[in-house]
């Protein structure tokens, strides 16, 4: 699609030039040569001078962190996401790619994965807990598997999370589908431009899953659930399926310590992730639950909820000397609020605040929200 139809599908013509997108904006902050109204301009300059493809090379098209905060204060509703991300998709087709982070291994990974390559998700799953090939629900793990050996240096263990959600649907007597067959989401390939890529791999588990005869998937990643909730309906139509989040699931559970929870003596901090917050919605749930663990204190960071800042780094990319200084600056929010522990509900979010605390003298644990509730049900 052209600009000026990107301009005209996501309204951002309507834009009143009042400059609170690039005061909201995290990048900004701390990268001053970065506007998101600026490059909304441009792009709209370019398209009026019939030079797009040049103004499709502009590299602040991948600065963005894409984190919706910008979107949650325009007063003129302008769909700045989508106008970044359809952007991305037109830069991505002339050969305009981000820099991606740790040697592109994990878009590697994803691109493997297309490929027909063998894999075995399901050893941790039989290990962890009870697992089936069919029925009602299907517990959608996504690249955790990947992502704990990669980041295993770092302490983090992705994979850990999601044997902890199998531990709580077991106590729950639910038995969920886990499946080798299972690919990525999809959601990095499609904020990084690779829309082709995105869409065969959502057909893919769409496929599997009703295959399985589930009726029910359920995500502990706030980027799957996004994804499958938002972008596959955008390109496939209506599942058929219902998208659950793993907290609102579990939440929905929490009365009167029916999970017999024990005391966990800890004042800790939670942080927002974009994708589960502002663009998923879910707030309270996660909240709920540590609410629920006795003996655990809860102190709000000043910036929370619509306002929490994103950690840093999105899709795999463009993770940079910029990234590093929102981290530590969201760090440093959760410390001046006396809590001992940062709980975070977003593996990405999780592997991102470790690494930065990895190099800083600061002392605070990152744990996440699953492992946490897990640990107070000893399971």
């Amino acid at each position: 699609m052209s600009i000026q139809g990107l301009i005209k599908k996501t309204r951002v013509s309507l834009c009143q030039d009042c400059g609170i997108c690039t005061g909201s904006c995290p990048v900004s902050r701390v990268l001053p040569s970065f506007s998101p109204r600026q490059m909304i301009g441009r792009l709209i300059l370019s398209a009026d001078l019939d030079m797009e493809e040049e103004s499709l090379r502009e590299e602040d098209i991948w600065s963005c962190l894409t984190c919706a905060r910008c979107l949650e204060r325009c007063p003129s509703k302008v769909e700045y996401l989508e106008f970044v991300r359809a952007v991305r998709e037109e830069a991505f087709r002339i050969g305009n790619k981000t820099r991606y982070a740790h040697d592109g291994i994990t878009q590697t990974l994803v691109q493997m994965q297309t490929a027909g390559m063998p894999q075995s998700k399901t050893a941790w799953a039989r290990e962890a807990g009870r697992i089936q090939d069919e029925g009602e629900y299907f517990l959608f793990v996504g690249c955790l598997p990947y992502l704990d050996v990669v980041f295993r240096e770092l302490g983090v263990s992705p994979l850990g999370s999601a044997g902890s959600m199998l531990k709580i649907l077991n106590r729950l007597g639910i038995d969920p589908v886990v499946r080798n067959e299972e690919r990525c989401c999809g959601h990095d390939m499609l904020w990084n431009g690779n829309v082709d890529l995105f869409k065969e791999l959502a057909a893919f588990n769409i496929e599997l899953i009703k295959r399985c005869g589930c009726k029910k998937v359920i995500f502990g990643c706030p980027e799957g659930y996004l994804t499958f909730k938002t972008y596959y309906p955008l390109y496939f139509g209506e599942l058929d399926f219902e998208i659950i989040h793993f907290y609102d699931f579990i939440s929905d559970k929490i009365t009167n310590n029916a999970f017999n929870l024990s005391p966990v003596e800890s004042t800790v901090t939670y942080h927002d992730p974009c994708r589960l917050g502002r663009m998923a919605g879910i707030y309270e749930a996660p909240r709920k639950i540590i609410a629920s663990i006795p003996g655990m204190k809860l102190k709000e960071m000043e910036r929370n909820r619509e306002s929490s800042v994103c950690c840093g780094v999105s899709c795999w990319a463009n993770c940079s000397s910029y990234s590093k200084q929102i981290q530590m600056d969201r760090i440093k929010e959760a410390k001046a609020t006396g809590a001992d522990t940062l709980i975070t509900a977003c593996p990405k979010c999780n592997i991102h605040f470790t690494c930065a605390l990895s190099s800083s003298d600061i002392e605070m644990e990152v744990k996440d929200l699953t492992h946490v509730m897990a640990s107070a049900m000893n399971i």
